[in-house]
């Protein structure tokens, strides 16, 4: 029982630092309070429940209070939790676990970007997607390849509600990813291609999130074209990765728009950008 107990914390500290960066190093400071909290009470329930609870404050703390002024001496800050300069995560989840680090240069790229969206197209708000974790370049933002430097960002497109036929700042993804933009008939179809290749991961977020809301939204080809466009004008921006077919339906003609390669997934459900 003792080795299975070891090997629980052992992957959840590999859970927790996988997905979040700071989180493992929490759940092993945690660690310090159990004693006193067993100390305490006697009820196993109580107990588990106290340690899941310090846990969560420590995790919080080090997230909101020490995490973003450490992050800021490795050269990276955080992108903002609600909406600022017509900016916000589509997901607050994206927050909480630290994915939402860039460098500065990338950050004011994305103020200047939403907010000149929002002067075009009043009232729009650009949503940001998996930012960087806060340390250490080549610490991989699972399950992205790259995200490890403090350079990239994914940024969701931009919709119409088909009901209304109305822009709206929603998205049919909960997380942004995962609902696609298909290939037309004549079009490039490289999420066919990559997949014929044996790159079983190309199309696999596709696969888990559910289709449903897909119907409910239309791509907005004008205002996501605007979006590209005003990262791709940026002369901090070095790359922009979306898929192919659609670079050619949307008409997108700077020379930083590239194929990102079958070893990534697919981009046809959101826009990469990255620094120089």
């Amino acid at each position: 029982m003792k080795v299975i107990k070891t090997l629980a914390h052992f992957l959840l500290f590999c859970l927790l630092t996988l997905i979040t960066q700071v989180g493992g190093i929490a759940y092993l400071v945690s660690f310090l309070t159990h004693e006193f909290i067993n100390s305490k009470t006697s009820k196993l329930g109580i107990q588990r429940a106290l340690k899941v609870v310090v846990f969560l404050l420590i995790y919080s703390i080090s997230s909101f209070v020490i995490v973003p002024p450490l992050a800021k001496i490795f050269g990276r800050v955080p992108l903002p939790f609600t909406e600022t300069n017509n900016l916000q995560p589509l997901n607050i989840i994206t927050c909480l676990l630290n994915r939402n680090y860039v460098r500065s240069a990338l950050k004011e790229a994305a103020f200047e970007a939403a907010n000149k969206m929002n002067t075009v197209y009043p009232g729009t708000i650009v949503n940001y997607l998996d930012a960087n974790f806060p340390f250490y370049d080549g610490f991989p933002l699972f399950p992205h390849l790259s995200h490890s430097d403090g350079k990239k960002l994914d940024l969701s497109f931009c919709y119409t509600d088909t009901k209304t036929q109305e822009s709206t700042n929603l998205c049919p993804s909960i997380i942004g990813y995962g609902i696609c933009e298909e290939p037309l008939p004549g079009e490039i179809n490289t999420p066919n291609y990559c997949g014929q290749k044996g790159y079983w991961q190309y199309s696999f977020l596709k696969k888990i999130i559910p289709q449903s809301n897909h119907k409910n939204f239309a791509l907005d080809k004008t205002k996501t074209k605007d979006l590209v466009n005003a990262f791709a004008t940026n002369s901090v921006i070095g790359k922009i990765f979306i898929e192919p077919h659609l670079k050619t339906r949307l008409k997108l003609t700077n020379e930083k728009i590239r194929f990102h390669g079958c070893q990534a997934v697919r981009h046809d459900d959101h826009i990469h950008v990255q620094l120089k």
